[in-house]
């Protein structure tokens, strides 16, 4: 029987990452997953990216993922925010010289984590492998394989993405409602420069999302996130790359000059969900396994490296203290940390999609004159950019860029 201090479910972006923040302090992690990487790792550029928030990064770099990535993420250096293309905007500026996040492709990502987690002393990845029955005992975890092979820990982490089937064999209830609308992702070159700015322009049919990605050999890269109803979805994806490129330019006022697309269209059903706690016996839910949220805030990532970095820290310290990692009081510690946190980002991502989709002049002139309130209260401003940045509230060590 294979023996480790942690066992976990999921191999996408977060499970990676909760392993090598664990092996950067000595504590040793088996992954599962049935995927098959090899056909990920050396793919072509999909469109896909995600925006890792400034604190997620600091995590990044200090559990040596950042030696990994084929190339730096694009900087965020301001987030403006519009309703539609009226004037009365917000926007957020640091006021030191940390970006307010960076934009990665994840294909990079997702290489980068892989082989950080390779290059772990105490980190065992089984690939294409499938869990054929999970004990959850009083005194440790064991999991059987199809393979025959068992594997044994003193707890387990469900990193298996939204559709957690380990959360759904532990009972935890999830509060679930989706949106009538889908993310269109794709990435664009433009004409003028993006400057480093994030823009969220939001009509009432939903927002659109433009995010600055690192240049090419060909010009400038913006990475859009369009949510439309689902009842156009099927349109848009239609349309030829000229035309969609065509709305897209409109949408954004032509700011940016000429539009051309540059990687495929994808999309995928937005919603949301939370689970009605984060632990069981001897189980942690960490990323979207434990709450998934609206993409309108670029947060939904972010959440998972805060899970990663709150986890960590609670495992290395209990380890240190000699406790059983799988203890119940160490596992309440988590829940109590994370609990408050994504619920309140969830809440205020799923409000700003509510209140940014009620149309007519009123709600709008209600909007601008709300902007505009916050662009002139420091305090209330600065609060929503460490939001955005990931620094408000109690940070674990290393979201602060600190080992653990």
């Amino acid at each position: 029987m294979d023996r480790a201090d942690v066992i976990i479910f999921g191999g996408g972006l977060v499970g990676p990452a909760l392993a090598s923040a664990l092996d950067s302090s000595g504590l040793s992690a088996i992954v599962v997953d049935p995927a098959d990487p090899s056909p990920r790792a050396h793919g072509s550029f999909d469109g896909r990216t995600s925006a890792v928030s400034s604190s997620s990064m600091r995590m990044l770099e200090t559990i040596g993922v950042s030696d990994h990535l084929a190339e730096p993420g694009c900087p965020i250096w301001r987030i403006a925010v519009a309703d539609g293309l009226k004037p009365g905007g917000l926007h957020f500026d640091p006021d030191d010289n940390e970006p307010l996040g960076f934009m990665h492709e994840n294909r990079h990502l997702r290489a980068a984590l892989q082989a950080r987690a390779e290059a772990g002393k105490n980190i065992w990845l089984l690939w294409k492998s499938h869990v054929t029955n999970v004990d959850l005992g009083e005194h440790g975890v064991v999991v059987s394989l199809d393979d025959g092979r068992k594997l044994s820990a003193p707890l387990l982490v469900a990193a298996d993405g939204r559709n957690s089937t380990t959360r759904e064999a532990a009972g935890i209830k999830v509060a679930r409602w989706k949106y009538d609308h889908q993310a269109i992702v794709s990435v664009l070159r433009h004409q003028h420069q993006h400057e480093h700015i994030a823009y969220e322009i939001f009509y009432p049919t939903g927002p659109f999302a433009l995010l600055p990605m690192n240049d090419d050999v060909g010009g400038h890269r913006s990475a859009i996130v369009w949510s439309v109803p689902n009842e156009d979805a099927t349109g848009w994806l239609s349309l030829n790359d000229e035309d969609f490129a065509a709305e897209a330019e409109a949408a954004m006022g032509g700011f940016l000059g000429k539009i051309e697309m540059l990687a495929p269209r994808s999309s995928f059903p937005l919603g949301f969900h939370h689970a009605a706690q984060i632990t069981a016996n001897r189980l942690a839910l960490v990323g979207d396994a434990a709450h998934a949220i609206h993409p309108i805030a670029g947060q939904g990532l972010n959440l998972g490296f805060r899970d990663v970095a709150a986890l960590a820290e609670v495992l290395v310290e209990g380890a240190r203290l000699g406790l059983d990692l799988g203890d119940r009081q160490l596992l309440n510690r988590y829940q109590r940390w994370r609990s408050l946190d994504a619920l309140s980002v969830a809440f205020a991502t799923d409000s700003l999609t509510r209140i940014y989709g009620i149309p007519g002049a009123t709600a709008s002139a209600v909007r601008r004159f709300g902007m505009g309130l916050v662009g002139r209260i420091s305090p209330l401003r600065n609060r929503l950019m460490n939001e955005a940045r990931g620094t408000s509230g109690d940070l674990p060590l290393l979201l602060r860029g600190l080992p653990i």
